[in-house]
């Protein structure tokens, strides 16, 4: 049976995050050297985001490299980087022709000068796209942008421009990289491994998580749709008992 057609497209996810993960592995079992594996990810991310838009998904976002990333090799780091580029500058017209808004959080100033050069100008190639965004987490950890937040919210308090009894929820998530972006509904993590390993911790916390052991070059369409499948199979109560729910 085609999974789509079991997809209900009227409780769709507004917001999927996904952490890509085994590229590494991928390459190791087919005795290459681990940027193969990341080379051959570009499949993986060009199929989930034209699968996301085809149904109508509203945002995207793709765990591409952590904070914690800069510590491997400086090869590897290199290699990426450099990937990062390519890929970036290939992709933008693709992305532009199909309405999709390329977004990026975490710690961009931290990326070298071509990578942040090829990122604003594909960003705002692509702004006034409105059939989905792309959000793109590169050098993003959760701990960095909740510490970040809350600098930004204590200098506010310092110079006066905020009250300490004014802080809430909506205070604190609008001084995070991921404001104006609704909090993800399905948070999906590939290859096997059951960690959340510092991404948006702040936002997922009633994301459905799910998780596959589908290593990440691997990952198509149909590993998507399984994953949305799952996630409409559950009741999402949100601190609520089944019959508040249903009562709704």
């Amino acid at each position: 049976m085609d999974l789509r057609k079991k997809i209900n497209t009227r409780k769709l996810p507004a917001h999927i995050a996904i952490i890509m993960d085994g590229n590494g592995r991928w390459a190791k079992k087919r005795g290459k050297l681990r940027i193969f594996g990341h080379q051959n990810a570009v499949v993986a991310v060009r199929e989930t985001v034209e699968a996301a838009a085809e149904l109508g998904i509203q945002y995207l976002t793709l765990y591409a490299f952590s904070t914690e990333n800069w510590k491997r090799p400086q090869k590897e780091v290199d290699a990426l980087m450099e990937l990062l580029v390519r890929t970036i500058n290939k992709e933008k017209a693709s992305l532009k022709k199909n309405g999709i808004r390329l977004l990026a959080i975490g710690n961009l100033a931290s990326l070298p000068q071509a990578c942040r050069r090829e990122l604003a100008e594909a960003m705002d190639y692509t702004s006034d796209n409105s059939r989905m965004s792309l959000v793109i987490a590169l050098s993003y950890s959760s701990r960095w942008e909740i510490v970040n937040a809350a600098r930004k919210i204590a200098a506010e308090v310092k110079i006066g421009h905020l009250s300490p009894s004014d802080i809430n929820d909506d205070t604190f998530a609008g001084f995070l990289t991921t404001a104006g972006i609704p909090d993800p509904e399905l948070l999906i993590r590939t290859s096997g491994e059951y960690r959340i390993s510092n991404f948006l911790l702040w936002q997922i916390a009633y994301a459905e998580l799910y998780f596959t052991q589908t290593l990440w070059p691997d990952f198509r369409k149909k590993d998507l749709y399984e994953a949305i499948i799952d996630y409409q199979g559950r009741e999402r109560r949100f601190g609520m008992i089944s019959e508040q729910i249903n009562d709704a």
